[in-house]
């Protein structure tokens, strides 16, 4: 089997990160200390813009200064690194896809992902980023599972016939639809994928 799996905040709890350096960030342009759990905060993918009220060029000076640390110093959800290697020995193929950003100056999107990966001991076939449509990448490329935190990419994976599976976060927890399939863990991504092979 051919597996897509998204990076951030699927393999990588990338948020967390984000959310320290852009605390940091809003006390530099506001000069007033933040002192909250942003974490709990979050409803939607757009949280940069919802919690500190940024516009869309404030946001990019945030990743112009930031992402790198942001990316480097992101942490692996439990277990991700064994169950993957669990898949490959299993003879699936590892397709990491993903929509990070590429073009911060200073911050070399690709370096620091391999290096992330290498650093967790983390097999892969394949790595792809800043893919925009994944739809058309998946299908391009024949690829059979997408796993994935965003509900939007999942619905739009089962609405095109491609398997999909998707990572509970503070983001989807709300949202309700029994025709995706869903997850709290890498463990339970593993008990997952077993059904769909046996199915």
């Amino acid at each position: 089997m051919k597996i897509g799996i998204d990076i951030d905040d699927t393999t990588f709890l990338t948020v967390k990160s984000m959310l320290k350096y852009a605390d940091i960030f809003e006390e530099e342009i506001s000069g007033v200390p933040i002192n909250r759990d942003s974490f709990g905060l979050i409803t939607n993918r757009y949280y940069l813009k919802v919690l500190y009220g940024w516009d869309d060029e404030t946001k990019f000076a945030f990743f112009r200064k930031y992402y790198k640390n942001v990316l480097e110093e992101c942490s692996m959800l439990p277990n991700a690194n064994k169950v993957i290697q669990k898949l490959k020995e299993d003879g699936n193929t590892i397709h990491f896809i993903t929509a990070r950003l590429m073009n911060i100056d200073g911050c070399d999107t690709e370096k620091i992902t391999k290096e992330s990966l290498d650093k967790f001991n983390i097999p892969y076939d394949f790595l792809d980023l800043h893919v925009s449509d994944k739809v058309k990448f998946f299908k391009d490329n024949n690829i059979d599972l997408c796993i994935e935190d965003s509900y939007e990419t999942c619905r739009q994976m089962v609405d095109n016939g491609i398997k999909a599976i998707l990572m509970t976060t503070k983001m989807n927890e709300q949202i309700e639809d029994k025709e995706i399939v869903r997850v709290n863990n890498w463990d339970e991504i593993y008990l997952e994928i077993q059904k769909i092979k046996q199915s």
